[in-house]
């Protein structure tokens, strides 16, 4: 174990992953060879972080979350307790799919955040920004800004960086918290323009 980073006794980090400065893993974790997790994040109890996945920088993943193969989570994403990666669109037990070839790709954007309970379904992509609402199940790509929420999630608003729900009044929008302000472009699309 490096001393650039921290791993609680009864977690197992495996020989060939790399974890980056300032990182801290908790109780009862376990990082597979051939991971890839950044500097300064926070994995909390029961995180499994499986072979192949990368984890960008300042990334808060929060108790019982296993991030599966296929999965990349870019710079300060956060991940609320007990959400669910899948990496496969059709299991069965009868016909395996176990292997990199089998799994499907999601991208969860810079800053994105994922509620607790909520359920990702592989071969997506999380738009930087996005919110996505706890217990939601995220079946399709989520915009940037994006407020999603339900099953399937849909878009039930937009959220600004500062975390807030945003308020448009014709196509702009002033976050009441920090004053950021947004201009959306169309039903799926809005971009901050200070």
């Amino acid at each position: 174990m490096s001393e650039s980073y921290f791993v609680h006794e009864s977690s197992y980090v495996d020989q060939g992953a790399k974890i980056g400065e300032g990182t801290k893993i908790w109780h009862f974790s376990h990082i597979s060879s051939g991971a890839e997790i950044g500097s300064n994040c926070s994995l909390g109890q029961n995180v499994y972080v499986a072979r192949n996945v990368k984890i960008g920088n300042n990334v808060k993943i929060q108790n019982n979350v296993s991030v599966y193969e296929g999965v990349t989570l870019e710079d300060y994403v956060f991940c609320g307790p007990s959400m669910v990666f899948t990496n496969v669109k059709t299991p069965r037990c009868a016909y395996p799919r176990n292997t990199s070839a089998d799994y499907q790709k999601t991208l969860v954007k810079k800053n994105a955040s994922i509620g607790a309970n909520a359920t990702i379904v592989c071969g997506v992509t999380i738009g930087e920004w996005a919110f996505v609402a706890a217990g939601a199940v995220v079946t399709k790509d989520v915009p940037p800004y994006a407020l999603v929420a339900g099953v399937p999630a849909k878009i039930i608003g937009w959220a600004c960086e500062c975390g807030l729900s945003l308020h448009f009044e014709g196509d702009k929008a002033l976050c009441p918290g920090c004053g950021s302000e947004y201009q959306k472009h169309n039903e799926t699309q809005i971009i901050r323009i200070k």
